[in-house]
């Protein structure tokens, strides 16, 4: 398959295309999804193909193909070039970007589970499934549905350029889940959600708190509590947000003002404001390829699709805006160096600058010294999902929390919905856990310019924030 690649490479190159980037994804996807007794989903699917970028005049273009094919491997690198020059001819912006070294992929790239997914049969992941519903059921009360998922998405991805850049890697992600739905004695619908997710292997899930059966308890449990649980008081509270929460604040409501195309396009309220002061020193936030996934979890990224080595771009330190997200042409735009951050869904897709592993840095509290801290509040806790404006501005829906007084949990509470910008947040944060915790699932994924989904970790530590709003009941 080199070979293929490297002729794309040199087609593109002889029709005039200043520089041209070839890639080959093989990836196999499998989803399992019961509803009670009844199976909704046993799908195997796969991602089987070829994409080509030719860059030309500060523009580019992209074109891709299931069919490996010589003479349609020749059309598609055509096609690619005709965009890329139509595309400059219009382009008021021009992402040009230097060359460099060729990169070389090694073999400390790969992450080897000690039983990889591909290794199982069906039986096997459908009786994981199967224990977590069963003992969802058991430690649960009043249950309306209870929801068993799992997900695997892994394969072989391969990357050549004109620079002569070899980069041959596999991916790999896997997701256990359930969702345990109950009903109030007013007829209100609590949830309690609890997963293990990540780029890691099956047999993690013999681990403890990560068996179905710990994760179907916790789910069970997690419903069952909010039975009895009120509804969020609607106001301005101090808040403890928890690890997961903490992740998704840094992703939806900061990561995404990162990404360089926003900036560069001024669609970011980040463009122009690097070295500026925009949180407390508490607040340091870190997009990051290759985490210690054995320790932290997440995801494992070792390139992106343009065969940049994944880097630790610390993005806030201390408050501070230090660095952007790129591609090699928003990097070069903005004069600051590639941070393996362009990435496609597969190779269906031109490659954009994405997230990877973004996370907010730990702290020096434990749990009770940051309850303390907190003082009086909420304590946040999970996130059922919310909305993100392009001003930072966002509305989340935590799946449970509790009410806290004097650093003492109280009553469980539900109905917990956040609201404010990211931005004025960042300033109030007043300190974090020592406790680092990485998620990335199969399921959901990141969403952007029609691309969806995208797998990419997420997490940090446990927050004190001065004051969020809260708007009781979430719509």
């Amino acid at each position: 398959m080199l070979g293929k690649l490297e002729k794309c490479v040199e087609l593109g190159e002889k029709l005039g295309a200043k520089f041209v980037e070839a890639r080959f994804d093989d990836l196999t996807l499998r989803t399992l999804t019961r509803v009670n007794d009844t199976w909704k989903d046993i799908i195997l699917r796969s991602r089987k193909g070829i994409g080509v970028v030719c860059y030309f005049g500060g523009a580019s273009g992209y074109s891709s193909t299931a069919n490996d094919d010589d003479k349609e491997l020749e059309k598609v690198v055509s096609k690619a070039f005709k965009m890329a020059r139509v595309s400059a001819e219009a382009a008021s912006i021009k992402l040009d970007f230097d060359k460099r070294p060729p990169v070389k992929g090694t073999g400390s790239d790969a992450f080897h589970p000690k039983v990889h997914p591909q290794t199982k049969d069906l039986s096997f992941k459908t009786d994981l499934v199967d224990r977590l519903i069963i003992n969802a059921r058991e430690s649960g009360q009043n249950i309306s549905n209870a929801t068993g998922m799992y997900g695997e998405l892994y394969g072989h991805k391969l990357f050549t350029n004109s620079e002569g850049s070899v980069v041959e890697w596999d991916f790999e992600v896997i997701d256990l889940g359930c969702r345990v739905t109950s009903k109030t004695t007013d007829g209100n619908l609590v949830n309690g959600v609890d997963a293990a997710r990540g780029t890691m292997g099956l047999e993690s899930f013999e681990e403890k708190g990560k068996t179905p059966e710990d994760i179907g308890n916790s789910a069970g449990k997690h419903a069952k509590e909010q039975l009895k649980a009120k509804a969020c008081p609607a106001g301005r509270f101090r808040a403890l947000v928890e690890n997961q929460l903490a992740g998704v604040l840094a992703h939806e409501s900061f990561g995404h003002l990162s990404e360089g195309d926003f900036v560069v396009v001024g669609m970011s309220p980040l463009s122009k404001k690097m070295g500026e002061r925009l949180g407390t020193e508490h607040a340091s936030i870190i997009d990051q390829g290759t985490p210690n996934i054995s320790k932290f979890g997440g995801l494992w990224l070792p390139y992106d699709d343009q065969g940049i080595r994944a880097n630790e771009t610390t993005v806030l330190d201390k408050g501070v805006l230090k660095h952007y997200l790129h591609s090699r042409g928003t990097a070069s735009y903005l004069k600051q160096e590639p941070t393996g951050n362009c990435r496609a869904v597969h190779f269906g897709f031109a490659p954009i600058p994405r997230m990877t592993n973004t996370y907010f840095t730990p702290g020096n509290l434990n749990k009770e010294e940051a309850l303390e801290l907190l003082d009086t509040g909420v304590y946040a806790i999970q996130t059922s999902g919310g909305q993100v404006q392009g001003d930072g501005s966002f509305l989340f829906k935590a799946i449970r929390g509790y009410w806290v007084e004097n650093g003492e949990m109280k009553d469980p509470l539900r109905e917990v919905s956040l609201s404010g910008n990211i931005l004025a947040l960042l300033s109030k944060v007043e300190g974090g856990t020592k406790d680092l915790h990485l998620w990335a699932g199969y399921f959901g994924g990141c969403g952007k310019s029609g691309q969806f989904p995208l797998p990419c970790g997420l997490g940090g530590p446990e927050l004190v924030i001065g004051e969020v709003t809260f708007g009781g009941k979430a719509g």
